[in-house]
């Protein structure tokens, strides 16, 4: 161990960054066919092109075209300093400055400061190279006065310098009818919308997502003026307070505007734009009343038994949309709501310490519990709802209404995720039936594999599920809830569900292991009918991939990578998939320059002697292959998802444990997400199970491949549920793993927050949960372990560290602790990261790391 490693393992990120060209392609449509780019070439150069998609046709693109195809960055108040973002996305600005004065440029950096970088005079241009969510400020040269701000986007972008308020006054959209509002588009340009309530009574704001929902903002009082953040093309819809009418809308522009609220006379109330013309619905102390739309003192409460621990909020009322009948969902708030208290023992504003409290839900806690009461407006009644089909909710969610107010339904997911039904209730007689079921002996992943889309003129829904052993879509007859076909099938699965085209009855969707002969956590996209006919892989390369669609989705940009494969961007046609031409090839030239070395791709057979197992090895830059390294394993078995990484990337955290003279290996176990149904159930009440027996033989295997592995010694190092498996693995494997490093370790799963270890673990809380808790195994350890701790930790509570810190003692085992005060989740900062390498030196190479390295 030199000083030289120290340093190459501390400068990896640097070394490596801006050494990858050609691989970043950001389309700017011209029209239907045509779009322009510009591609990084080398540190300062660029090119900038012009493809003709019909032909996949590549010309320089001309400087004026190129010019009037980028969007313009928002202009920001002056008053307005964010401080840079992280900006991992590379892209530049062009600043053009409209004013007649000369004016200078500074980049604010991460923690607010200023830094001159150039001088344009007045009507000049300069173009800078910057990274996405970078912040540039523009002052006039000589008084030095600020002007405006820009926030750089991850595409290239016109920042036009003009006066920030001067241009905000000058900006003002024109509200829309209700009737008009779309769903918000992509909306990649940052802006700002100063919304202006002109009228005498309060309002409400509402953002129209990019599927056509609400989602409540903000409200606005009489007189009131309020700014937004927003980006272009989103949707703003303004209402009337209580019961929600829609007054007017507007769609965000590419610079900050003012958006004035109209006089809601101006656009005609009727029965086609209210939920009901006659009735308004209201809360009042928590319960359901509603009053005449014309004569506010006739009011009629449909319910009186709220109090503290049941009661409705206006949130949770639902129209129908012919407005005759109303839903108001019950919340029944349990009498105990468990608190985690945190002491901060340095609080940097006072001498003595701090004690914070947090609302932290545990497995087994009491849960508030939701109800839905279906009201008769006209008739002022209840029609009464049976809870006979959801009486143990975890949740209720995805409410709908069809569109001829014949039924609404809600997901009902029971406590313990074993089943979930979609119901339907009869809006004329209150009957409540079971359209969908799912069930299974071990837990249905409805945080990471629930989709469902309503067909409502068709009366069927899409459905998502993995029943056959494999994740899939169902469609369903959605009034004799049955199952019409499975439109997706096979020994692969879906990853997700990009859109559902309901005239062309298409679904295009992401799936995994599609491919048989390629790695089966490639994402790759595709396209399918609703009857399971015309399934189509639109892309092909043997790596991960993103998916760009033109305006007019006929065609596709494609790119992918593997970790061992740099990114190539392809031309396709998405009615075929088929393809057109070659964008991009990425340039690492001047990343291999700087000694750099691709992870190794390793395969195995898992515990079953079947199943294959798929991780990737990094090994140090200057390796010698007649020298035998210790293997050290970053673990994270989180069963919410699979971990191993599958894009390209310059720069590995793994990589720069590696250069201390290590091979560090990761690896994705079963118990992961992303394969079979029966891959992700050896998770099942047995987290602490975390793959290692599949990544023990993994391991084995790779070191026959590769004799410079040294199975001898052998470390493992995690953080939260990677904390909790690292140290599982030294109790349960010590004749394996040999040295360990925990951080933020959610070390006994009673202890942790509620949603993640009951969909995992089960409930009610049985004695498994005690069982596989590294605090009731503590008293096994034999190796070397190092724990980390941050005393602020909001996500795991520290206090499950601290328990197993407690057992150690008790059964008299040597160990090392490191409290980060103030510290959240996560390592403790550099200083955790750096007590974690000198850790692995010290007790795999037998070295004693020197501090001034």
């Amino acid at each position: 161990m030199t000083k030289q490693d120290y340093e190459r393992a501390a400068r990896l990120k640097e070394v490596t960054d801006d050494k990858i060209y050609r691989t970043a392609v950001h389309p700017r449509w011209i029209d239907d066919t045509r779009f322009c780019y510009r591609v990084k070439t080398s540190a300062r150069t660029y090119e900038d092109w012009l493809v003709d998609a019909t032909t996949g046709l590549k010309s320089p693109c001309p400087p004026d075209l190129r010019f009037s195809s980028l969007p313009s960055l928002p202009i920001l108040s002056s008053d307005s300093q964010p401080c840079s973002g992280y900006g991992g996305i590379e892209t530049e600005i062009i600043l053009v400055n409209d004013l007649d004065k000369r004016v200078s440029v500074f980049w604010i950096d991460w923690k607010g400061s200023e830094k001159e970088y150039t001088a344009i005079d007045a009507g000049g241009t300069h173009t800078q190279h910057t990274y996405a969510s970078h912040t540039w400020l523009v002052k006039s040269w000589d008084e030095q006065l600020p002007i405006c701000v820009f926030k750089a986007i991850d595409t290239p972008a016109i920042a036009r310098i003009r006066d920030a308020q001067a241009s905000v006054a000058a900006s003002t959209l024109s509200a829309l009818s209700p009737k008009q509002v779309p769903c918000s588009g992509e909306g990649r340009v940052e802006t700002q919308l100063f919304f202006a309530n002109d009228l005498n009574e309060p309002l409400r704001v509402f953002w129209i997502d990019g599927e056509g929902n609400r989602i409540q903002y903000f409200v606005i009082e009489a007189g009131q003026t309020l700014a937004q953040h927003t980006y272009a093309s989103h949707a703003w819809l303004v209402t009337t307070l209580e019961e929600q009418i829609p007054v007017c809308a507007f769609i965000a522009s590419e610079t900050p505007s003012t958006a004035p609220i109209r006089d809601v006379c101006e656009f005609p109330r009727t029965s086609a734009t209210l939920p009901n013309k006659n009735w308004i619905a209201f809360i009042r102390n928590g319960n359901v009343g509603l009053r005449r739309r014309h004569f506010l003192k006739s009011e009629y409460m449909l319910t009186s038994h709220a109090n503290d621990v049941c009661m409705f909020e206006d949130h949770d009322l639902h129209w129908s949309p012919d407005g005759k009948k109303l839903i108001a969902l019950e919340t029944m708030i349990p009498s105990l709501e468990r608190k985690v208290y945190l002491v901060e023992t340095s609080p940097t504003d006072q001498v003595q310490p701090k004690l914070h409290s947090i609302k932290y839900l545990k497995p087994g806690d009491p849960l508030p519990q939701q109800r839905p009461h279906l009201f008769d407006v006209n008739n002022h009644k209840e029609i009464s709802v049976s809870n006979s089909l959801f009486t143990n909710a975890y949740g209720l969610s995805e409410l709908h209404w069809e569109q001829d107010s014949s039924r609404f339904f809600f997901v009902y997911n029971q406590r313990g995720h074993q089943l979930l039904r979609v119901i339907a209730v009869h809006a004329s007689t209150g009957h409540t039936e079971v359209i969908v079921e799912e069930t299974s002996k071990t837990f249905i992943d409805y945080a990471g594999k629930m989709f469902i889309h309503y067909l409502d003129s068709t009366k069927e829904l899409v459905w998502m599920s993995e029943r056959d052993g494999w994740n899939h879509l169902y469609l369903y007859d959605s009034q004799k809830g049955v199952v019409k076909t499975q439109i997706t099938s096979g020994e692969w699965v879906v990853r997700g569900v990009d859109r559902v085209d309901a005239s062309k009855r298409q679904i295009y969707f992401q799936a995994g292991g599609i491919h048989p002969s390629q790695d089966p956590y490639h994402v790759h996209y595709c396209r399918v009918n609703f009857d399971g006919t015309g399934l189509l892989v639109l892309t092909q390369g043997d790596g991960t991939h993103t998916v760009q669609f033109s305006p007019s989705s006929e065609y596709l940009i494609d790119t992918y990578s593997r970790v061992d494969l740099p990114p190539i961007t392809e031309l396709r046609r998405a009615r075929d998939g088929s393809f057109i031409s070659i964008l991009e090839v990425s340039d690492i030239r001047a990343l291999k320059a700087s000694n750099w070395k691709s992870p190794l791709c390793f395969v195995a057979k898992g515990r079953d002697h079947c199943t294959y197992i798929y991780g990737v090895i990094f090994k140090p830059s200057n390796f010698n292959r007649n020298r035998k390294y210790p293997i050290i394993e970053e673990i994270y078995a989180g069963p919410q998802d699979s971990h191993v990484p599958k894009s390209f990337s310059a720069y590995h955290e793994a990589q720069s444990l590696a250069e201390l003279g290590f091979v560090v290996v990761r690896i994705d176990g079963m118990g992961t997400s992303n394969r079979s149904k029966a891959f992700h159930d050896v998770c099942s009440k047995n987290l602490c199970d975390a793959g290692l027996p599949d990544r023990i033989l993994w391991i084995q295997e790779a070191a026959k491949y590769y004799p410079y592995m040294d199975t001898n010694k052998i470390g493992i190092y995690g953080v939260s549920a990677g904390g909790q498996n690292a140290l599982h693995a030294l109790l349960m494997y010590p004749d394996f793993y040999k040295v360990g490093v925990s951080a933020s370790g959610c070390h006994d799963n009673r202890m942790d927050k509620l949603w993640w270890n009951e969909l995992w673990m089960g409930w009610p809380v049985g004695p498994h949960y005690h069982e596989q808790s590294n605090v009731t195994q503590a008293h096994l350890l034999q190796g070397k372990l190092l724990l980390i701790v941050c005393e602020m930790d909001s996500n795991v509570d520290p206090a499950s560290t601290f328990q197993v810190v407690n057992a150690l003692i008790k059964a008299d085992k040597d160990f090392d602790l490191v409290v980060i005060p103030g510290g959240e989740h996560g390592w403790g900062g550099e200083y955790g990261k750096r007590r974690m390498q000198h850790f692995f030196v010290r007790h795999l190479l037998a070295k004693e790391p020197r501090h001034s390295y």
